[in-house]
């Protein structure tokens, strides 16, 4: 199908959109797993050499889908995830000092993320006041007579989005289990680059499955597919 017209600017090429991550950058990534990450932006960011990255994402994927790869060619100098044990690679450079490691529960992480694309100043949480390892560095906030941790919002340079299909305003309708984390990321970032698998005409998408409002949307791309095969070069 045709896109009817461009009038927003946002739909560009693969490359301009990836000019916008750069070396040293925070980048935040949808997906769970590699289910619901961009597979056509992240290998654009791997062949275009990035790195010193600050990751923040659900997980750092397997070793060969998602952002793995980035990961595993040590492309990632800290990582915010829930967890990293699906990537062995991952965990060794932990292990060896070579990534920095910041974990936060799942349902933890994706709140700080919402609290950063909503403006807030973070969230509160009971979670870890007894550990001292957990709660290392976090200020303590007094509610009701109760203590409670902050853990303190999200946001990056950058967030990167997968969709089944955007409209040239940015509105996104996801796929299913692939829109787990990205609605929320989508929120979180500066920039934020949504790749989908079809641009369809204004006013073509049913408002009731609309999720992410285009005002959150800089860049559109058009998937290229979910081909992992670079990844094993």
């Amino acid at each position: 199908m045709m896109v009817a017209g461009n009038e927003y600017g946002k739909i560009v090429s693969i490359e301009y959109a990836i000019d916008k991550v750069m070396d040293g950058c925070t980048l935040m990534v949808g997906g769970f797993g590699g289910v619901g990450s961009p597979p056509t932006l992240l290998q654009e960011v791997f062949d275009k050499g990035v790195e010193q990255l600050t990751l923040i994402c659900n997980d750092t994927a397997f070793p060969h889908i998602g952002v793995g790869p980035l990961v595993k060619e040590g492309r990632v100098k800290k990582a915010i995830v829930s967890h990293i044990g699906s990537n062995p690679i991952a965990g060794s450079l932990f292990q060896e000092g070579k990534m920095e490691v910041e974990f936060s529960p799942q349902g933890i992480l994706i709140e700080r993320i919402r609290a950063g694309g909503a403006g807030l100043g973070g969230i509160l949480v009971d979670i870890g006041m007894d550990h001292e390892w957990l709660s290392k560095g976090k200020p303590i906030v007094e509610v009701d007579g109760k203590r409670f941790l902050l853990e303190r919002p999200l946001t990056a340079d950058v967030s990167l989005v997968y969709a089944k299909k955007a409209d040239p305003f940015g509105n996104l309708v996801y796929g299913k289990s692939a829109r787990n984390t990205n609605p929320l990321v989508a929120m979180a970032g500066n920039i934020t680059i949504a790749e989908v698998e079809e641009i369809v005409p204004l006013g073509e998408l049913n408002p009731e499955e609309i999720v992410t409002p285009g005002i959150f949307v800089h860049y559109i791309v058009k998937s290229r597919g979910v081909n992992w095969k670079w990844a094993w070069e």
